[in-house]
């Protein structure tokens, strides 16, 4: 057998990959060979997983011991009450009487070996707990909340109440000692690496202490298994490294890398999340025979299955789903804001740019605003099932074009963890699954909020609704899902990450590549005005995709006062002026390397044009399609600019900043798309839909079209309170023929009767 099977291990030293882990400690860890507890041994890992909480990793204790504090309590008492005779034939201590009395003790000691630094939680569990999902949900919850709190959650096996007895591990057993606890914790609370702490420096493959034994760095299922003997268990409680092997290949193959390493050693804990070879690791996904394509077709698998049953709900359930969900997001504003803000100040120490942080900062206001916008969208008509078209196409074979959702989308974003709000509503209001990818820099937000929203789904739905892909490698996975799976592609980033999401799928991509957007100030424009929304285009927020990032001035406002004042305004307010070949020279500003340029920043391009006709074709061959504004009073002008600009939204008097889903009154947006098939612009509900047509006949049939007659009648569409009412126009008119000759003949009999003069 190969001494080494390595693999990598930088992955274990980046903190978007590794952030929460469980570290599991053992028996033979925490007591000595007497069966006493270890306390310097318990002392050094206490320092260690403090060291690791001041370094914002969240780590799940997972611990033995209770029953060998409780032998030795109960030991000692026996020894103080019992006779010399008594003392000749020791007694017989019963294991559950001493975790009853032990697990106390055990807490009070992790207690006064974290001192004042750490707060511990005490979670105990037995196996028959995790066979309910209330159960599970409630484990998720309160761990969650724990780990918010900055403390330790330390869980146990609740021995003292445990109805298992041995064999304890059979086909009935969910976990059947701590190593498979920690094993079962790792997964259902979604950790990022088990550590599985043994009295030896790993798996080896003959006894350790054998000196021709060598130590399997890696272990690899299809290679190591049925090559290693295993001895007996464990000294001490129940385990072994049988147990343990069972219990990492568990784990990993569930996509959770572990390491088992000894804990005679806290330093091990250190050089394991340093990616240094110490003991064995069993890599993420490497003993299941699955392929990573496998996992990601199950994702968008079981977000098309809560698609459908998202879409079988009424009007009104997925109204008041929308409602939850911009609740829930008020109600935990506040840790929304923490966890948003530990990425914010990761950001700020990695030295990101302003304008990428700018946009990762979530405050309470703005998730306010997003709640706020969820509501308009809750109360906005429902956009499935409703019908555009109806025709006759012969007599009693009626054809109806309605709306539907197009399925699943998949949304890879950048920088805003805002976006996946708006993305995750625009998704329900309109019935689609969804998987999302944000970036890395938005890790903590995005969890919260993916959590946050999930929860607020039924489970009649299902939470897998919508997916969060946390990594990077994933993307190229589903990416390759082309059979229907996912429908559609939406990018909201760089113009980088754009182009090699067109270049790695055949799933249509709606996406817009560059925010290069203009504001043309006409010679008949009101200045005032022009300056006002030349200020607010650029500085509102500079590093929105429809903020400014040109400025086309005509010729003949070159010397005029009121545009040298809006020169200087900007300059005041720190934007940096660039300059096209004729401004750069009058304007003795730098000169701008290319037209093409999406600043995102607190900076703009100026150059100067002829004519509104100059304009336009400036911005046609140099623009991005996106949004593009004119101020101008000159009507004839400005209607050239609107008809022959040619970008998703173009604006008259009016800043670039308005081009956006919520203010163009569609609740939200996934994005902004300059495609010109499906959705341009703002793409909002609407933009999230398709279509299908429905027949309803009597028994027709082609038969070579011998028996058909055709109509094609088109039949007015009246809706109303969400449901379809279609009405022919002969059925109203005949009805008012009928109804308008009573009244009128009633009235004409009654009126003498009634107005009789006296």
């Amino acid at each position: 057998m190969e001494r080494d099977d390595n693999i990598d291990r930088a992955f274990l030293k980046q903190r978007e990959v590794v952030k929460r882990l469980v570290i599991k400690v053992g028996t033979a860890v925490v007591t000595e060979k007497d069966g006493g507890i270890a306390f310097e041994r318990l002392q050094a890992l206490c320092a260690k997983l403090k060291e690791l909480k001041s370094q914002e990793y969240e780590v799940i204790l997972v611990t033995s011991g209770a029953v060998a504090l409780g032998r030795q309590a109960l030991g000692d008492r026996i020894s103080v009450h019992s006779s010399s005779g008594d003392l000749q034939k020791p007694a017989e201590l019963d294991g559950k009487a001493c975790a009853a009395v032990g697990q106390p003790d055990l807490m009070a000691l992790f207690k006064t070996l974290f001192s004042k630094d750490v707060i511990q939680a005490q979670c105990l569990v037995t196996d028959n707990d995790f066979r309910g999902q209330d159960f599970k949900r409630q484990l998720k919850e309160t761990v969650e909340h724990l780990l918010s709190l900055k403390t330790i959650p330390i869980f146990n096996e609740n021995d003292a109440v445990s109805t298992r007895t041995d064999p304890y591990e059979d086909s009935s057993g969910i976990f059947w000692d701590n190593d498979s606890l920690a094993a079962l914790l790792a997964k259902e609370l979604n950790a990022d690496l088990l550590i599985l702490l043994s009295d030896v420096e790993g798996l080896y493959n003959g006894p350790p202490s054998d000196t021709n034994s060598e130590l399997i760095h890696t272990y690899i299922k299809e290679r190591h298994q049925g090559e290693i003997t295993f001895g007996e268990k464990s000294r001490v409680g129940r385990g072994g490294m049988a147990a343990k092997v069972k219990a990492a290949v568990d784990a990993a193959s569930a996509g959770i890398p572990v390491v088992i390493t000894s804990g005679f050693d806290s330093q091990n804990i250190t050089k394991v999340l340093q990616g240094e070879h110490v003991g064995t690791l069993f890599p993420q996904d490497a003993n299941t025979g699955r392929s990573s394509v496998e996992d990601a077709r199950e994702m968008a698998v079981a977000a098309k299955e809560s698609s459908r049953r998202l879409q079988a709900m009424t009007s009104e359930e997925r109204k008041r789903l929308l409602l939850d969900i911009a609740d829930a997001l008020e109600a935990n504003s506040h840790i929304i804001h923490v966890e948003n803000q530990a990425d914010v100040c990761e950001a700020e120490h990695a030295g990101y740019e302003k304008s990428l942080i700018s946009r990762l900062a979530l405050n309470p206001g703005k998730i306010t605003r997003l709640a706020n916008n969820i509501h308009v969208l809750a109360n906005m008509e429902d956009p499935i099932g409703r019908l555009s078209r109806k025709t006759q196409l012969a007599d009693g074979l009626i054809l109806e074009k309605t709306s539907c959702p197009l399925g699943v989308l998949l949304v890879i974003f950048e920088s805003r963890p805002d976006a996946l709000v708006q993305i995750a509503s625009l998704a329900i209001r309109s019935g689609n699954g969804l998987l999302l990818k944000g970036g890395k820099e938005a890790k903590r937000s995005n969890a919260i909020l993916h959590k946050v929203i999930t929860e607020a789904i039924p489970e009649s739905v299902g939470r897998k609704l919508i997916g969060l892909v946390t990594s990077r490698e994933e993307i190229p996975d589903l990416l390759k899902l082309d059979d229907n799976l996912i429908n559609l592609v939406i990018p909201r980033g760089s113009n980088k990450l754009v182009s090699q999401i067109k270049n790695l799928t055949k799933i249509p991509v709606l996406a817009h590549a560059d925010g290069v957007c203009h504001v043309y100030i006409d010679k008949s424009a009101n200045m005032d005005m022009a300056k006002q929304i030349v200020l607010d285009a650029k500085i509102d927020y500079p590093a929105a995709c429809n903020a400014m990032e040109t400025l086309l001035v005509h010729k003949d406002l070159l010397n005029t006062n009121q545009f040298n004042d809006l020169i200087a305004e900007l300059r005041i307010k720190g934007v940096i002026l660039y300059g096209g070949p004729r401004a750069s020279s009058l304007l003795n500003i730098p000169k701008a390397y290319s037209f093409h340029i999406e600043y995102s920043s607190m900076a703009c391009t100026i150059e100067l044009v002829e004519n509104v006709h100059a304009a336009i074709e400036h911005i046609n061959q140099n623009g991005s399609a996106h949004t593009d504004c004119i101020v101008a009073q000159d009507q004839q002008v400005v209607e050239a600019f609107l008809g022959q600009v040619d970008s998703a939204a173009v604006s008259h008097n009016a800043s670039t900043r308005f081009s956006d889903g919520a203010r163009f009154g569609l609740g939200a947006e996934v994005g902004i798309s300059t495609n010109r098939i499906h959705a341009r612009g703002p793409v909002g509900v609407e933009g999230l839909l398709t279509t299908k047509w429905i027949m309803r006949g009597r028994g027709q049939v082609v038969d070579g079209d011998k028996g058909v007659n055709y109509t094609h009648k088109d039949l007015p569409v009246i809706e109303r309170d969400g449901r379809r009412e279609e009405k022919r126009k002969g059925e109203s008119l005949s009805k008012y023929l009928i109804i308008y000759p009573i009244i009128f003949s009633v009235g004409f009999v009654l009126y003498p009767c009634i107005y009789r003069r006296p």
